[in-house]
């Protein structure tokens, strides 16, 4: 992209954003990573995230989330992604997104992206940071990962996390699955025993679920705590809190606690605002994911660690932006042509 012209407009369909991820776990995962660090290092701009609701749909919402980042990547944009959850009794997504990407220098939007696999695959990247930052900064990087994995909902985040753990070199002698519908859980554990080795064990009990994880999943829509007893934690496992409102802030107060950005995480009636809004404080919170890798913060052991990450647009438009560009080098980008008309100040 130049500041010199108009640059062209394309649309970029989810078999090609499919196609673009499949099989670049590692990739991603260094891109979010490094992304991280990025926004740590104040290198971007990533205001609230804005919430559309309805008053006869309340359990309705469409989120926008505006976000721009500096280093390599160089791209501002919005992700506008819908939770409609009773999609899923109907049999299609919980969650529909388009992704636009802005160009830096000229401000004009230069592609459209399907994104609901773009912020699946974010969302599961962060996790796989996270879980391999957390785990092994409690007793040296040289620490042994968790041999015992426990998915809490089992939908499609759910999935992908597994599929990016799996493939950043993840491998558990034990995987567990909880989910409110049997038949979701049957579904998930026939994705798991087709994935790869593991002994997979259904829980019907939440509580047997999280006692038998070291690393335990929430990836759940709950829009409350249903999760309050804090002897459920008493091993210490690592916590990827990925749906946000599924602990109890007694649990988060008795725990070493992490987000991915303090404003974002601490409002919406998340598990951590509601631990805010109980104390009066934040002092709960140990810090962010960013300062554990840059060493400002140290992940104590003998305590339960949560990670609860908002989701920051800067992801999306990272990984939206290798999408476009895997796709451009691929030549397999659709450009809308004649997108933009009135170019001419006074007419043609």
């Amino acid at each position: 992209m130049t500041g010199s012209s108009v640059p062209p407009f394309a649309v970029i369909s989810g078999a090609q954003v499919q196609q673009a991820l499949a099989g670049r776990e590692r990739q991603i995962t260094e891109l979010v990573e490094e992304t991280y660090r990025l926004h740590g290092a104040g290198d971007s701009v990533n205001p609230p995230s804005y919430f559309l609701r309805f008053p006869d749909r309340p359990s309705d919402r469409i989120i926008a989330l505006p976000a721009s980042i500096g280093g390599k990547v160089r791209v501002d944009g919005l992700k506008w992604i819908s939770s409609f959850p009773e999609n899923v009794a109907a049999g299609i997504p919980r969650a529909s997104a388009v992704l636009i990407l802005n160009d830096h220098d000229t401000g004009y939007p230069f592609a459209c992206l399907e994104s609901s696999i773009i912020s699946a695959t974010r969302t599961a990247a962060s996790a796989a940071v996270a879980a391999d930052w957390l785990c092994a900064s409690r007793d040296g990087r040289g620490r042994p990962r968790p041999a015992r994995v426990g998915f809490f909902g089992t939908g499609l985040i759910a999935r992908y996390i597994h599929t990016f753990l799996a493939g950043t070199g993840w491998t558990f002698d034990e995987i567990g699955v909880h989910d409110l519908s049997a038949k979701h859980a049957a579904g998930f554990r026939g994705y798991l025993e087709k994935a790869g080795p593991g002994r997979i064990t259904v829980y019907e009990d939440a509580e047997q679920l999280i006692r038998s994880s070291d690393l335990v999943v929430f990836a759940t829509i709950s829009g409350e705590p249903h999760v309050s007893d804090v002897s459920w934690f008493e091993h210490n496992p690592v916590v990827l809190h990925v749906s946000l409102r599924d602990l109890a802030p007694e649990i988060l107060l008795a725990s070493t606690n992490l987000v991915d950005d303090v404003e974002h995480c601490l409002k919406a009636n998340t598990s951590p605002h509601l631990a805010e809004q109980l104390t009066g404080s934040r002092d709960f919170l140990a810090g962010t994911l960013a300062d554990v890798m840059a060493g400002r913060v140290t992940v104590p052991a003998g305590r339960p660690v949560v990670f609860s990450p908002f989701g920051l647009g800067v992801l999306d438009l990272a990984v939206g932006k290798y999408v476009y560009d895997e796709v451009t080098r691929s030549g397999d980008l659709h450009v809308i042509d004649d997108f933009f008309h009135e170019l001419k100040r006074y007419g043609a």
